[in-house]
């Protein structure tokens, strides 16, 4: 669960120090928020966890695929990034939810 809370605080940091980069796009700041709380859930052991890493994952797929589509032709860095993004997002859902037994302790 540590490594899950990590990667959590890593993307949220990533995701708000590319808001000026990106002219503060609210969807940007909003799933760096969500990923912040998730990696506070998980470390804490909250029960709601579980709920915000769901909506926190079908966020991060729209962002990401929608990325993914307009970019990867443009900038090949960017969109690399973005998939790998995207598959540990999903990698770390899976990972929660099949130990979410932890959460409710």
């Amino acid at each position: 669960m540590l490594v899950a809370s990590v990667f959590y605080v890593g993307a949220g940091i990533v995701f708000l120090a590319l808001l000026p980069t990106a002219n503060f796009p609210p969807h940007v700041g909003i799933i760096a928020i969500m990923s912040l709380a998730t990696a506070y859930g998980i470390f804490k052991k909250r029960v709601w966890t579980i709920w915000l890493i769901v909506i926190l994952l079908f966020a991060s797929t729209t962002y990401s695929a929608f990325t993914v589509y307009n970019v990867l032709a443009k900038d090949i860095i960017l969109g690399l990034g973005m998939i790998a993004y995207l598959v540990l997002t999903w990698l770390f859902t899976i990972y929660v939810a099949a130990k979410r037994k932890a959460l409710e302790s």
